[in-house]
């Protein structure tokens, strides 16, 4: 990855891509909901949920950025209110955060598919189809959305969600990193040989196994890819791999391209953003129930 990459400032800026909104008077918001305890360390949830009853509803995880180590679901709000306004129950989750050695890689995976599983496991509750289950990410977020769409149970330790997958039916990744064998530099390698716990010429494997782009394979999820045309951080040609794989294996999958940077800014950009996930999930997870 580009330098930019490991740069919280930029990190930062993420909360701006979905604005911090007050609740809509259409949206029911249960903060702070435990979903998992890992380590002693609880991890919560915001579920953003249609007013209007119902059941059989589509939901889909918001997975926020941060570099793997900063911000958290609260920059999720935005989105999870413009889903939720239109039928779709969103839950924006926290995963474990690499800070000083702490929470290597593939915690973050490990909690994300916790979270996936536990929305399976409390369908009832939100009025969920467990079978129509999407994941929204930008950024790092975009890149633990597209493993999502990809992998089954890492960690299958927790009995109680041991008969739930954590696999999605429907995937937007935004602004994510898919390949981390490419566009190396020497901030992006020192950042990442710390956080997946190895260098790339010691283990090459563990910097592929992290890569969405090198795990495709046919039966993944469908793919709906969002990449800013001046990003600065994570390069389009990285977005341009994943929609080749994705295309090559047959799996469903579009790049739109956006004329902003990594954190869409300006309004007509989250209006793109917006408005191009909600069509994607109506198509794949809520017009087929």
């Amino acid at each position: 990855m580009r330098k930019g990459i490991v740069l919280l400032v930029a990190a930062v800026l993420a909360a701006v891509v979905y604005g911090q909104q007050p609740s809509a008077p259409s949206t029911r918001v249960d903060e702070n909901v435990v979903y998992a305890t890992v380590t002693g360390a609880e991890l919560h949830l915001d579920v953003f949920e249609p007013a209007a009853g119902g059941g059989n509803r589509a939901a889909v995880v918001l997975i926020h950025g941060g570099t793997w180590s900063s911000l958290d679901k609260s920059t999720m709000r935005g989105m999870g209110q413009f889903l939720s306004r239109h039928g779709i129950v969103a839950f924006a989750v926290d995963y474990r955060l690499y800070h000083d050695g702490q929470n290597r890689w593939p915690a973050q995976l490990d909690d994300v598919q916790r979270a996936v599983r536990w929305v399976r496991a409390n369908a009832s509750r939100y009025g969920v189809n467990p079978d129509r289950i999407g994941a929204f990410g930008h950024s790092a977020g975009g890149q633990l959305a597209a493993l999502l769409g990809m992998e089954d149970t890492r960690d299958n330790s927790d009995p109680a969600l041991a008969k739930f997958s954590s696999r999605v039916q429907a995937v937007v990744d935004v602004s994510g990193p898919t390949d981390f064998t490419r566009d190396h530099d020497s901030d992006g390698d020192a950042f990442l040989a710390h956080f997946l716990g190895v260098a790339y010429s010691q283990k090459p494997e563990v910097w592929r196994g992290a890569s969405p782009a090198l795990q495709v394979a046919q039966g993944d999820a469908p793919f709906l890819i969002v990449h800013g045309t001046q990003d600065e951080n994570v390069p389009m040609s990285q977005a341009q791999e994943l929609l080749e794989k994705l295309q090559a294996a047959g799996v469903p999958a579009t790049l739109v391209k956006v004329e902003d940077g990594h954190t869409f800014s300006t309004p007509d950009a989250r209006r793109q953003l917006a408005l191009q996930t909600l069509a994607f999930f109506s198509r794949y997870l809520t017009a087929v129930q």
